[in-house]
């Protein structure tokens, strides 16, 4: 049974003073002793929150993969690991409409965390315009097949996937859980045609 994962994207919010509260509220809830918990914060606060988080570890929302060089307004891998990050998002909707990040780039991005070993959630999901014309399941699964599929199955094990159903993020749509649920159970039928069902 996988573990479950309970994580939380801040985005671009909150002060350093408002973050740190913020944290001690998350870190003060009961909470079952086998669900994971993230938070995906602004790199800048990362080394800050890690000494304030206690049941809560800290990822970052975004990561180059290069290990270093003129990349200006990036950060590394080994960068955000030095200050204390766990793990990274790859995949954001976000990233992938606002910043046009491609399939190619965060197939890039899941080996360098592979090379690093670092942890990383990976984020699909189809918008609107998708959803509308029921392509979401093609869209979905080239997201996979071209940037995290290549991965061999020791690669895989212990890697997390993301449904976003990016339609229902501010459009006024709302998903419904068995329209999730469609979805994981196809990600799930995927993972098994590809790996196994381990």
């Amino acid at each position: 049974m996988p573990r479950k994962i309970v994580a939380g994207n801040w985005k671009m919010n909150l002060t350093s003073i408002e973050a740190e509260d913020l944290m001690r509220d998350l870190d003060a809830i009961d909470r079952p002793t086998d669900v994971r918990v993230l938070a995906f914060v602004p790199a800048l606060f990362v080394s800050e929150l890690v000494k304030t988080a206690e049941g809560v570890k800290i990822g970052v929302q975004n990561f180059y993969y290069e290990e270093k060089g003129a990349y200006t307004g990036e950060v590394s891998i080994d960068q955000v690991r030095s200050v204390g990050a766990v793990c990274g998002l790859i995949g954001h909707s976000e990233r992938r409409m606002i910043f046009e990040e491609s399939n190619e780039l965060l197939k890039l991005k899941v080996d360098a965390a592979i090379e690093k070993d670092f942890a990383f959630i990976f984020c699909c999901g189809e918008p609107l315009e998708v959803r509308e014309i029921g392509e979401q399941n093609r869209c979905v699964k080239e997201q996979l097949e071209q940037s995290l599929f290549h991965l061999s199955a020791d690669q895989m094990k212990g890697k997390a996937i993301a449904y976003e159903p990016v339609w229902a993020i501010g459009t006024g749509e709302t998903a419904t859980s068995a329209q999730a649920e469609e979805m994981h159970a196809e990600i799930r039928k995927w993972l098994i045609e590809r790996y196994d069902l381990e």
